[in-house]
């Protein structure tokens, strides 16, 4: 039995342990998707890195109510996102709704760049309660929780990217949605 999956987790696999779908397999929005992979209140875990913003706001409420479904009671989907209120030019260019250009970059399908307060929205209208792990307010402030990569690893992540080691480049906001016991 599948319990912690991993969204559109492309070529890469940073949650050993997991189950690793593709959206040909998993489509939030398809519910016969969810009732192939899984039974109602049944998944621990749900991690989706870099995958919210290719939905619009309110297919991001629907996939969370869908996540809601089949996460067993305490379950939690944890999601990161690009960050708009990271205060660099070049990395809002790259995330912007429909990407920087080229149709083939892989933001061209961008429908969204979430704040904090809009990305946690979504998950509080599916009935999730919601812990920011990392983020950026709205003065351009990082904010950071203590998180435990052993509950899901967002690569993308001031923790475990590289590239934000000694200063800022690709940041991710990344929160914990929690389904109620």
């Amino acid at each position: 039995m599948k319990e912690r999956i991993v969204i559109g987790a492309g070529p890469y696999h940073n949650n050993p342990g997991w189950y690793h779908t593709q959206e040909d397999e998993l489509n939030l929005l398809n519910r016969s998707d969810w009732e192939r992979l899984c039974s109602n209140d049944t998944l621990q875990a749900i991690l989706a890195e870099h995958v919210w913003e290719h939905l619009t706001f309110e297919e991001g409420i629907d996939a969370a109510r869908h996540c809601y479904t089949y996460l067993a009671p305490g379950g939690y989907v944890r999601c990161a996102v690009p960050d708009g209120y990271f205060r660099d030019d070049a990395y809002q260019s790259i995330v912007q709704v429909g990407g920087p250009g080229p149709n083939d970059h892989p933001a061209a399908s961008h429908k969204i760049v979430y704040t904090h307060e809009t990305l946690r929205q979504v998950f509080k209208e599916a009935g999730f309660q919601v812990r920011l792990l990392e983020y950026f307010d709205q003065d351009g402030i990082f904010h950071q929780a203590d998180w435990d990569g052993a509950d899901g690893v967002i690569f993308r992540s001031k923790r475990y990217d590289p590239r934000n080691a000694e200063q800022m480049r690709f940041p991710s906001l990344i929160l914990d949605a929690i389904k109620s016991k």
